[in-house]
């Protein structure tokens, strides 16, 4: 015996050779004893409707274009409450920081959210009573403050948004074109500012 012969041998000792078989739905099979495969059609299938947001047409990419001087900053209850702990004047900070006029605004939430809070925020309501800070209607129902602020920011791109609360800077960062101002070392620090209106670089 040859070698090839020898080792042909071996490996059919060594590795079982499996029967070849004819699966149930072959066309070799008569057609009474085939078996056929009804695909499942479903009828209760809801098609999904995604709706994708509209972008604003305020941005130009992640610009914002109605950013700029006079600014327009709404005001959270937390970032008023750090101003009178640290004894700083909201608007002369906030003009210092942006080194142009600034507006502040108060919407009726948080005007709510203040007076809810009692005596203890009693300065912080007084501020806010200012001549100086613009007082925004809210039209929608309760007086959740984080998501007036949030809608409002959506709608309108003029405005900058003044707080402290890491939940509502978490919010506010997935909106595209809307900067930040929070207090960092005691003093007013901006966050996502284009550097063509002069914003402080860190």
């Amino acid at each position: 015996m040859t070698k090839t012969k020898k080792s042909k041998k071996i490996l059919n000792k060594q590795f079982a050779v499996m029967k070849k078989t004819i699966k149930p739905t072959d066309s070799r099979i008569k057609e009474e004893k085939r078996t056929i495969i009804k695909k499942k059609i479903n009828e209760n299938k809801t098609v999904t409707v995604r709706q994708v947001a509209q972008t604003s047409s305020a941005l130009f990419f992640q610009f914002n274009t109605q950013l700029g001087p006079p600014y327009h900053i709404l005001v959270d209850t937390n970032f008023i409450s750090f101003s009178i702990k640290y004894k700083m004047d909201v608007v002369q900070n906030m003009m210092d920081c942006l080194y142009a006029k600034c507006i502040p605004y108060v919407t009726d939430c948080i005007v709510g959210e203040l007076e809810k809070l009692g005596q203890k925020y009693k300065i912080a309501l007084k501020i806010v009573k200012d001549p100086r800070f613009q007082r925004i209607q809210c039209m929608h129902p309760g007086t959740y403050a984080d998501d007036c602020l949030v809608q409002r920011v959506t709608q309108h791109k003029c405005y900058i948004v003044a707080t402290c609360d890491r939940d509502l800077k978490r919010r506010i960062r997935k909106i595209p074109g809307v900067p930040l101002m929070y207090i960092a070392q005691r003093r007013y620090t901006i966050e996502r500012m284009p550097d063509a209106y002069g914003a402080p670089k860190k």
